[in-house]
């Protein structure tokens, strides 16, 4: 379900700066939680800008079996690798109920011609992000399903050690079945790693261990 709000109604105050004259640009829409925004190999030049919300960039096999490339929140934007006019990499979803503006490629190059220096700044988010595609193929080849569960567990702690990640949200972003996660999960419960609290969320009690 999707809802269009002329960009003159909206505040811009959360982005950057260097996105609020982009965002004017394009066309707000609201959506909500589980939204395909776009369709991996479907054919599309647009991207969105998140002002609210949060979006799930994520790939399928045959088989239905899903893995996560990324979260995107406020400020962020996705869709850029098919600006060259090519097929969709990846899928979108929201994760949850979000605002975005969309823009067009057409949009996007006439922002360009007025603020070149934005060329610079769309080049570097690529970049970063095929470094961070590189890392995450690299620790799917070379680790097993545990390394790269402690490795996501490390990484996703806030304060208080505490884990904010489902298990179906981890398996997507380890690229392996569920029941492998809550298998490991249980064990890592059991030998005193972690503890459950409130709404399925965990708790990190010490350091995990190297090898398990």
């Amino acid at each position: 379900m999707e809802s269009t709000a002329s960009v003159s109604d909206l505040d811009f105050s959360t982005l950057p700066q260097s996105l609020r004259l982009l965002a004017a640009r394009g066309l707000a829409r609201s959506y909500s939680r589980g939204t395909v925004l776009i369709e991996e190999g479907s054919q599309g030049d647009c991207l969105y800008l998140v002002l609210s919300g949060s979006l799930r960039v994520y790939g399928c096999d045959v088989r239905g079996r899903e893995v996560t490339y990324g979260i995107y929140g406020t400020g962020e934007y996705v869709g850029e690798m098919s600006l060259d006019g090519g097929l969709r990499s990846a899928s979108v979803i929201t994760e949850e109920a979000s605002r975005c503006v969309m823009l067009t490629r057409a949009s996007l190059l006439a922002h360009i011609a007025n603020h070149p220096e934005f060329a610079f700044e769309l080049l570097t988010k690529v970049i970063r992000r095929a470094r961070a595609a590189t890392l995450s193929t690299k620790q799917l080849a070379l680790n097993d399903v545990y390394g790269r569960l402690r490795a996501l567990l490390e990484n996703s702690s806030v304060a208080g050690d505490e884990i904010l990640l489902t298990h179906q949200a981890m398996a997507h972003r380890l690229g392996c079945s569920r029941e492998m996660v809550s298998k490991l999960v249980k064990d890592l419960e059991q030998g005193g790693y972690l503890t459950r609290i409130a709404n399925g969320r965990y708790q990190r009690l010490r350091a995990l261990p190297i090898r398990w």
